[in-house]
């Protein structure tokens, strides 16, 4: 599993990254996160609001950080 957190560094991007990290520490799964800051890398994806989260290629949401529960419900 290949995660993207899609973001400028603002509170909410870090914000997403760490709980990204906490549900997958606490469903017991590995993936890659990484963390993209570069705005033409943002916009390739289409995404005008951050932050956003992308799975595997797939913009699962932007402009808003999920609930844990949520998080963890999308990355089962």
């Amino acid at each position: 599993m290949e995660i993207k957190v899609l973001g400028s560094g603002c509170p909410n991007c870090i914000k997403l990254e760490k709980n990204v990290q906490e549900a997958l520490k606490s469903i017991g799964k590995e993936a890659n996160v990484e963390k993209v800051t570069d705005f033409e890398d943002i916009t390739s994806y289409g995404v005008m609001s951050t932050p956003a989260l992308v799975v595997d290629g797939k913009i699962l949401f932007s402009g808003k950080v999920p609930s844990y529960k949520k998080l963890i419900e999308l990355l089962k």
